[in-house]
């Protein structure tokens, strides 16, 4: 949500975070599979209500437990998070820029019903990290380093290069998000760009972010805090999808070794 100093708040609607490790989240997407527009509505009220009653000014987050319909209040963290992307891609609204402009004292330049939720996004936190190994942080030598591109793809990266993950900051190197006109759009969209981002010399997380976004659960928007424990099948799953994309990348190696043989063979013999 967003709060002026002027007595302006509105929400920005739900983003969907149930999808975690160590209580610590790794996938969130705008909008949740789990409510509906009268819980949305419902929610943000809520949200809008409790900033409002501690008069409190600039960027924020409300979260909440969501159970069957209901949810309940958990906290609210005074400050853009990880994940706010989703909610720009959805809303059009750029977070950062708003919070800038109410800090410097403009009121915003939005009423409530102004808000408009179009299409779906999801973000996938990138970390140097093996889901192999219980999720353990792998800090390291990053030999190699390719982002994904295409349309409704955005990558946040810490790395524009080869370089070093250090082991005293949290593992998350990179954030890949993907927005669509629907769910399945950008689930597509965000499995494609993982296929193509490719991180070098360390262990990262983005074979179990493929097998998750291609889990008949998950595509199912059947989500829970526990779903990781409760598919223990998706690390199979990640170790099939790494050693395919590994033979694929030598495959596509060795096509690219033979087309550059045979282009400087018929510029040698021109």
């Amino acid at each position: 949500m967003l709060a002026d100093g002027q007595g302006n708040t509105i929400h920005l609607g739900e983003r969907e975070c149930s999808i975690q490790r160590r209580h610590q989240k790794l996938v969130e997407e705008c909008p949740s599979t789990a409510i509906d527009a009268t819980t949305r509505a419902a929610m943000g009220e809520a949200a809008v209500k409790a900033a409002q009653e501690v008069g409190y000014v600039n960027a924020g987050t409300v979260e909440f437990i969501e159970s069957h319909g209901s949810f309940y209040f958990l906290e609210m963290n005074t400050r853009l998070q990880v994940e706010h992307p989703v909610t720009e891609l959805v809303t059009g609204v750029d977070l950062v820029l708003a919070q800038l402009k109410v800090a410097m004292g403009e009121p915003l330049p939005w009423r409530q019903e102004d808000i408009e939720w179009r299409g779906w996004a999801l973000e996938c936190r990138i970390n140097a990290e093996d889901p192999f190994q219980e999720f353990q942080p792998t800090p390291g030598r990053v030999t190699a380093y390719h982002e994904p591109s295409g349309p409704g793809v955005r990558v946040d990266s810490s790395l524009a290069s080869p370089g070093t993950v250090s082991p005293y900051y949290d593992p998350m190197i990179a954030k890949l998000i993907v927005h669509g006109e629907t769910r399945d759009q950008a689930l597509a969209r965000g499995r494609r760009a993982l296929f193509e981002y490719l991180i070098g010399g360390i262990t990262t997380n983005i074979p179990f972010h493929a097998a998750l976004l291609d889990d008949a659960d998950f595509l199912q928007g059947k989500l829970t805090t526990e779903y990781i424990g409760n598919h223990p099948e998706l690390l199979t799953r990640a170790q099939v999808w790494r050693d395919e994309h590994m033979q694929t990348l030598k495959e596509l190696s060795s096509q690219t070794r033979r087309v550059a043989a045979i282009a400087a063979a018929i510029s040698a013999a021109q």
